[in-house]
């Protein structure tokens, strides 16, 4: 579902649920107003009961990725009525759509690219200056780089997401959160 449609279908329809699977972080960086947080990797133990709610479902994430992965877990589990924001939160701010901001923060994304780019460069410097031994630094970042594109995962992020800097300020309860999620009547949400 592109944006522009998910803002004619938040005017029309009452009943649709917003579930961002971002990390607390970036939930509270910027997010689409009235959606919930239950971030991916805990998406996992809610399922059962997220797979009840009634209406639509639209999942958001970062660029899609997460909220696919999330789409699939949800459809398995039998929820019909889901859909992903295309493009995610990129495509939502690309835009100027509203949203809530709790807390600016770098993106993960953009952190991911500062850690792995300062490795390569400690890395390269060290094997020209110090020994050559340390070729291997860029070496495992690149390949790593090279891994992540290719599974659609990326292990620098998860490392850099439970950092206490990402972690969101508030605690991320996903009980109290899926049990608002699912008591749900069109009023602003958390």
């Amino acid at each position: 579902m592109n944006a522009l449609r998910l803002t004619t279908l938040l005017l029309e329809d009452a009943s649709v649920r917003l579930l961002d699977v971002r990390s607390p972080s970036e939930f509270e960086n910027a997010h689409v107003s009235g959606a919930y947080n239950v971030p991916l990797d805990l998406l996992g133990e809610h399922v059962q009961d997220v797979r009840t709610a009634a209406g639509p479902v639209v999942l958001i994430c970062q660029s899609g990725q997460r909220a696919s992965k999330a789409e699939q877990l949800l459809r398995t589990s039998g929820l019909a009525n889901v859909h992903v924001l295309e493009g995610g939160m990129k495509e939502w701010l690309a835009r100027g759509l509203p949203v809530t901001r709790v807390k600016a923060r770098m993106s993960l994304e953009r952190q991911v690219r500062i850690a792995a780019g300062a490795m390569a460069a400690i890395g390269g410097i060290g094997a020209l200056t110090v020994s050559p031994l340390f070729a291997v630094v860029p070496a495992f970042v690149g390949s790593g780089l090279v891994f992540a594109g290719l599974t659609d995962t990326c292990a620098m992020g998860l490392l850099l997401a439970r950092l206490p800097y990402n972690q969101g300020t508030a605690t991320c309860d996903t009980e109290v959160i899926v049990q608002r999620f699912l008591a749900h009547e069109g009023r602003e949400r958390s």
